[in-house]
């Protein structure tokens, strides 16, 4: 995995606004409800970028994961730097980052946008489907 989150979130990335609904299977917008409950109650694994099989050397911290929900509170940056997954540093810079692009005020928002039109895709979301389809071996047509 690479050290630092993604510098922007991916224009695919389901914590961005303007990612068109659908992008993701619903399972995968449920997962980010997860993070906004009390830190006890989390997931303790990081929020890896959808763009890439999280055992790829390109596997890093979603940025928009980063820039939506508050580092302080986090379980998984917690459990990822006691365990050596990650650095100090590594967290450090999780906890600060500041996304440029514009983010869900929390993770059920960005969930609620994303299942909104799962079930009539638009052509946008067709097209976001495409490009991630190309990087991600693990995903089913």
């Amino acid at each position: 995995m690479t050290e630092q989150p993604a510098p922007r979130p991916c224009a695919s990335c389901p914590y961005r606004q303007d990612v068109p609904s659908g992008v993701w299977a619903a399972s995968e917008y449920a997962k980010l409800t997860l993070y906004d409950a009390p830190t006890h109650a989390q997931p303790p694994r990081l929020f890896l970028c959808h763009q890439h099989d999280r055992d790829d050397d390109r596997a890093r911290v979603c940025g928009g994961w980063a820039g939506c929900h508050d580092g302080d509170h986090l379980l998984a940056l917690r459990v990822a730097v006691s365990s050596g997954e990650i650095s100090v540093e590594t967290a450090d810079a999780i906890r600060d980052y500041v996304s440029p692009a514009p983010l869900f005020a929390s993770g059920a928002e960005a969930a609620a946008h994303g299942v909104r039109e799962i079930r009539s895709l638009s052509p946008d979301a067709c097209t976001a489907i495409r490009k991630i389809s190309r990087n991600r071996s693990d995903l089913t047509a």
